[in-house]
């Protein structure tokens, strides 16, 4: 069983910081790329930012310049810094990962998303 749990999320006033974080746990082989999306009311679950093991990175135009994601890979964590909220920002953020497990037939990756945290920015 693969858990993936956020933390971090909350209200904060347009032009301030948040930082996500996710930790993944469970019978965890190999974690392959982590990343967030968000969800605003009456919109489509959308791509924040990914992360490769590797370390690359890709962003949304909308976010590129005010968030940073970066990754721990000892801990199995993905974090995303947010500065510089607008309003827009406010929605339900998702982390995701592609995680191998082992089961009695070999290994094998699946996607796992994690429950979600509010972020609100409003003054």
């Amino acid at each position: 069983q693969v858990q993936l749990v956020e933390s971090g999320g909350g209200l904060v006033q347009p032009g301030g910081s948040l930082r996500l974080s996710c930790a993944a746990s469970g019978s965890i082989f190999s974690i392959y790329a982590m990343g967030w999306f968000r969800q605003a009311p009456g919109k489509q679950r959308e791509l924040v930012a990914t992360i490769t093991k590797s370390g690359s990175t890709m962003y949304a135009d909308s976010v590129k310049g005010r968030f940073t994601i970066s990754r721990d890979n000892a801990k199995n964590a993905v974090y995303l810094e947010m500065n510089s909220l607008k309003p827009e920002d406010t929605a339900v953020y998702y982390c995701n990962a592609d995680i191998q497990v082992l089961t009695i037939l070999g290994r094998a990756t699946n996607g796992y998303w994690g429950q979600g945290t509010q972020v609100t920015v409003s003054s």
